[in-house]
């Protein structure tokens, strides 16, 4: 019976679908982690009876016809790339972006990441660096001696040197793309520019169709775990409907079998 495999793609689709919120779930806590959603497509039709046929010889057609469908398929997991809350740290090098845009990371094989991650670091030469030791471009050089660093909206970064004077030690530029659902997650809270997501376009914060900093925030996960809990639950039932349908049509096959 064709009951049987496409109860099976739907029972595939669902355990997929659950993958997605268990790792929407596991990132709750994630810093700048962008949830998921996986989205389905209904497979190819069986056309038993095609509507707008013809029905006699007087013109008439058929208005709808018969169509049996072969179950589902996964068409996408999409990212959704809305902003999640901004959590005070007190922390003076943790950055928030309020609004369009992504940092930018510069990778050990001369590559460009970016990230939504604005807890960063110094290491021992004073660069501003991500927790993972990658430069934040453009690269930034923090001195030994250097107090009160401030970051601003902007994303102008200055200090106090040992004259008490203002020095502005450069710029922190954000990058933006016209389809930011299209990036590569690559781990590490990096993502990837692709085909899909189109060219980064560089600008500095709160400039026109970017957001801009907060300084001593970071940027939390956008997972809302009522939602997750709700999206579970739904899946879990559609589960538990497309093993029933299994069986009630495993069952209808041993009875045909029996009466022959």
């Amino acid at each position: 019976m064709k009951a049987l495999h496409i109860a099976a793609t739907g029972m595939r689709a669902q355990e997929l679908n659950v993958e997605v919120i268990s790792n929407n779930v596991a990132n709750m806590r994630t810093t700048g982690y962008k949830r998921q959603r996986a989205d389905f497509q209904d497979l190819l039709y069986q056309n038993l009876r095609r509507m707008g046929t013809n029905s006699s010889a007087n013109g008439t057609i058929v208005p709808t016809g018969v169509q049996i469908g072969s179950g589902v398929k996964t068409a996408s997991t999409a990212r959704i790339m809305s902003q999640g809350n901004l959590a005070p740290t007190n922390k003076e090098l943790d950055v928030a972006i309020r609004g369009e845009g992504f940092f930018q990371i510069q990778m050990p094989d001369g590559g460009t990441a970016y990230t939504r991650d604005g807890s960063f670091e110094r290491d021992p030469n004073g660069q501003l660096v991500t927790i993972d030791g990658y430069s934040v471009l453009p690269g930034i050089v923090i001195p030994e001696d250097a107090r009160d660093i401030t970051i601003s909206n902007d994303g102008q970064v200055q200090v106090l040197d040992a004259n008490n004077a203002v020095q502005v030690l450069g710029q922190i530029q954000i990058a933006r793309f016209i389809n930011k659902s299209g990036l590569e997650a690559i781990g590490d809270n990096l993502f990837l520019e692709t085909e899909s997501s189109g060219a980064a376009i560089v600008g500095n914060p709160g400039e026109a169709a970017f957001g801009d900093l907060m300084q001593k925030h970071l940027e939390m996960a956008n997972v809302e775990a009522v939602s997750e809990i709700s999206d579970l639950i739904a899946a879990q039932r559609a589960y538990e409907m497309n093993s029933r349908i299994i069986k009630a049509a495993d069952e209808m096959s041993a009875t045909t079998s029996n009466l022959r």
